[in-house]
């Protein structure tokens, strides 16, 4: 008889056989010689034995930024390590590849450098786990794959989930296949939750109890980077004397709304700018061409094109550069909140001193909300007409926007520490 814990994962393995096909006509699609193929099948270079190896999964670019304070502590803390990074995009891959120049010019920091995570086929996430020997497995936030948790539990890899979160969304999606989580939650030797809430939903899932630690949000040890703020500042500069708000990491039904919001503002600030920052490279040109065919003057970063006394819209289609683009701005609005994504960074225009503005769709950072808005320090609006009527009211005081921005970093510095629980508890598996 296949034992309580066998068979779901049996079952899910017979599944991604049935679709692996279409599985694989994607991974083919999306290849490149920056996104290689062999590395989606765990054929990476096999580590040496005498090199340490902790290995973090953060599934792309959001996340990695997520995880960047742990990702330089860890260097720190670790030099003799080699940091491996795996990520599921190669916008998240670019991320890791500034991270790793980062540390070359930072001194005696640990070695950091990337693939791609393996298919969570059994031979592809054995394979990949065989080769890289890590000492310690770290998933960041929901990233559990059973047959790659598998895979470190039959190496016997102490496995980590850090910044653990899952929504009540997310909660209701997963328990439709409760016992294939249960079986890969088996295989956690430690969950770092990010809120008492995020850490029941877990239990509720199948994780222990008894090994599930409620730490805080790493979100809020963000760190400002010294020369993002100088770029900032000499950007805000050739910008210009006028009303300047940004819309960071926009999707699809969201621009439009940007826009209209846009064009209430400058009935009142005619010489009003917004810097728009589509969340996915490759909406760059649709966005580009939105904004043409609403009558924007537009100036494209990528391009270098200069934004002139008329250009009303200057379109951040670069990547890397979106703190940078925060940093440049009288107020920003966060996206993937107009829209039912579940929102995105809330904290990182906060740190820099940017008043923030969300639409109401904010499941995926309900914790930093809830902070945020305790603090009077983020203002949700529930369309185009209240983003624009919200920007006017910021834009006529002065002194409004400088209490929201002293009072978003107040909340941030006050609900710091995450990181350092985070790294107590990871230390108890190395040690192991």
């Amino acid at each position: 008889m296949i034992g309580s814990r066998r068979w779901p994962r049996w079952l899910y393995n017979a599944a991604l056989c049935a679709l692996a096909p279409l599985i694989w006509r994607r991974v083919w699609r999306e290849s490149s010689p920056g996104h290689p193929r062999r590395e989606r099948l765990g054929l990476i270079e096999t580590t040496p034995p005498e090199l340490a190896v902790i290995w973090l999964h953060a599934a792309s670019v959001g996340e990695v930024l997520a995880a960047r304070p742990l990702i330089e502590a860890l260097q720190g803390r670790y030099p003799d390590h080699r940091l491996v990074v795996t990520t599921m995009t190669a916008t998240g891959a670019e991320r890791v590849a500034a991270l790793a120049r980062t540390a070359e010019n930072s001194g005696p920091l640990g070695e950091v450098s990337h693939y791609f995570v393996p298919l969570d086929f059994p031979g592809a996430a054995n394979r990949f786990v065989t080769r890289l020997r890590p000492t310690l497995a770290i998933f960041f936030e929901t990233e559990l794959w059973p047959n790659l948790l598998h895979a470190c539990h039959r190496h016997a890899v102490p496995v980590a989930v850090v910044n653990g979160r899952l929504s009540a969304k997310a909660m209701r999606g997963y328990r439709r296949i409760g016992a294939l989580m249960a079986t890969a939650l088996c295989h956690v030797d430690w969950l770092a939750a990010k809120s008492t809430a995020d850490a029941e939903r877990f239990r509720r899932l199948g994780m222990a109890g008894e090994r599930i630690t409620t730490v805080g949000s790493l979100k809020f040890d963000i760190g400002l980077n010294h020369d993002v703020c100088a770029d900032s500042e000499r950007l805000r500069t050739s910008l210009g004397e006028r009303p300047i708000w940004i819309a960071g990491s926009t999707h699809p039904g969201e621009d439009e709304q940007v826009l209209a919001a846009h064009a209430l503002l400058r009935q009142h600030h005619p010489t009003a700018l917004l810097i728009l920052v589509p969340r996915h490279p490759r909406r760059f040109d649709d966005v580009a061409r939105l904004c043409e065919s609403q009558g924007e003057r537009l100036a494209r970063r990528s391009q270098g094109e200069s934004v002139e006394a008329d250009t009303t819209v200057y379109l951040g289609d670069s990547m890397g550069e979106l703190s940078m683009l925060y940093g440049a701005a009288d107020i920003a609005f966060v996206g993937g909140s107009l829209v039912p994504i579940g929102g995105h960074n809330l904290l990182e225009p906060a740190a820099l001193g940017v008043p923030v503005l969300s639409g109401p769709e904010l499941a995926n950072f309900g914790d930093v909300a809830e902070v945020l808005h305790a603090a009077d320090a983020l203002t949700e609006v529930a369309d185009a007409t209240e983003l624009g009527e919200a920007l006017i009211a910021l834009l006529d005081d002065p002194s409004e926007r400088q209490r929201r921005a002293a009072a978003g970093r107040a909340a941030i510095e006050a609900n710091r520490g995450a990181l350092t629980r985070t790294l107590a508890g990871l230390a108890k598996l190395l040690r192991q």
